[in-house]
């Protein structure tokens, strides 16, 4: 997670870590390069291949019966002329050459601008008098059973609290509040941890996040390693605080984001919890098919104008770094005090194809009815309910949306490692690169 501006200067390893990323940065790119001049007729078949293959994954989604069929076999058989062309041709060297050089800015760039030894020295959050810890023993396939989470509760002097079918999440939260908590958790995935950090800011109590959901969006944007459920406790023990922003819509504060159009039509099958991938290869035909309609969604644009429909319109609290619309973003902060918005707009079957494959290509930012801004309030209007996905669970709201920005709203409770930990890292962003270079010159960053 990004925050202000830290005065400490970077270490000579740092520096040099930063200019060896740059350099493999620069060497990969050139090299590619290189071999694309020299080898340009296997990067024509190849793209051309894998051109194809998008086109084809396309139709693969948004058609049913024999046009699924048959872009099945096209896909396939444009993927297996690019393997054919790329180990015929010595492009395995290249790929390999070039996810090597990638994978070494990748470390020196974790490295250079992973936190300095001051971050550590953070003052220490006072100790809790009543800590609690709610569960979802179903979330993440089962982590809280398989992690023992009751048990390191009860091993460290907190109240573990485990939600049953039929609980109401938010009034455990409030009744544990009521017996006197004073440091409220959550273990579960990010639609849970919303819920319980939205009663931890109403009652000015600190949250801790125990990453024990699927994607952990919100963990990994807190600078949590989402692979150590256990080491989140020590947050109880030795932990650090940190304020961080909420958003909300109609009066519903989210930790990640609000998602409208295709992705939210999908969440609100009864189906998708158990089987997201047939139950969105059953609607997504009807969503982004020839005959599909795009939601009723208008809202104004920086410029404005009007907008009207769209088939993706995303509101999250502070701005992705989005290379994908299937998700894969990353959050610089989480203090920003402003909303992210983006929504793009498919009109003309070009426009499909396209988009597809800058999806492929993790560029979807670079799609031309493609649109993103930051703000502190965001209305969205419609002629009827608004299907939305909010930290992924499925709900429906009368219009108008509201959404606003609640900056500082929640104080949450760290593990002192976790200021020790490199932050997420996209090596080819401007910031990042940015980042690089100031800690190559010696001087402070943005980045802890």
């Amino acid at each position: 997670m990004t925050t202000a501006v830290t005065g400490d200067k970077p270490r000579p390893l740092r520096r040099a870590a930063a200019a060896v990323a740059l350099a493999a940065l620069l060497a990969v790119l050139l090299y590619l390069t290189a071999s694309a001049i020299y080898h340009w007729y296997v990067l024509l078949t190849s793209v051309l291949a894998l051109g194809v293959a998008v086109i084809a994954a396309w139709h693969i989604l948004s058609r049913r019966g024999a046009a699924r069929a048959v872009a099945s076999g096209v896909a396939a058989l444009a993927l297996l002329v690019f393997a054919v062309v790329v180990v015929a041709n010595e492009g395995l060297i290249v790929l390999v050459v070039g996810f090597g050089l990638s994978a070494l800015s990748v470390g020196a760039a974790g490295y250079a601008l992973k936190p300095g030894p001051g971050a550590g020295l953070a003052k220490r959050a006072p100790k809790p008098r009543h800590p609690v810890l709610l569960m979802n023993p179903r979330s993440g396939g089962g982590k809280a059973e398989r992690f023992r989470l009751v048990d390191l509760c009860r091993q460290r002097g907190i109240e573990p609290v485990v939600l049953h079918p039929g609980d109401d999440l938010r009034q455990l939260a409030e009744d544990a509040v009521v017996r006197g908590a004073d440091l409220l958790g959550m273990a579960g995935g990010d639609g849970s941890q919303a819920l319980v950090a939205s009663v931890a800011s109403r009652h000015g109590i600190p949250f801790v996040v125990v990453p024990a959901g699927t994607r952990n969006h919100f963990a990994l944007d807190l600078g949590l390693d989402r692979g150590d459920v256990p080491g989140a406790l020590e947050a109880y023990e030795d932990g650090v605080d940190m304020a961080v922003d909420l958003a909300e819509v109609n009066g519903r504060l989210f930790v990640n984001n609000a998602s409208m159009g295709v992705y939210a039509e999908i969440v609100q099958s009864a189906d998708y919890r158990n089987a997201k991938v047939q139950t969105a290869a059953a609607m997504l035909p009807d969503l982004l098919g020839p005959k599909a309609t795009p939601a009723d969604l208008r809202f104004t644009l920086p410029s404005g104008q009007e907008a009207v429909t769209a088939q993706l319109l995303l509101v999250s609290n502070n701005p992705y770094q989005l290379a994908r619309l299937g998700g894969g973003g990353i959050r610089e902060r989480i203090d920003g005090g402003v909303l992210g918005i983006a929504f793009v707009r498919v009109e003309t079957r070009a426009d499909v194809e396209t988009l597809a494959a800058l999806e492929a290509a993790s560029q979807v930012q670079r799609f031309a009815r493609w649109s993103e801004w930051t703000a502190p309030e965001f209305e969205v209007l419609s002629s009827g309910p608004v299907e939305i996905g909010v930290d992924g669970e499925a709900l429906t709201l009368q219009p108008p949306l509201h959404f606003v920005i609640r900056p500082g709203a929640l104080k949450v409770r760290l593990p002192r490692t976790a200021l020790s930990r490199s932050p997420a890292i996209r090596v080819m962003g401007k910031s990042t690169v940015i980042a690089l270079w100031q800690t190559v010159l010696g001087l402070p960053t943005g980045i802890r």
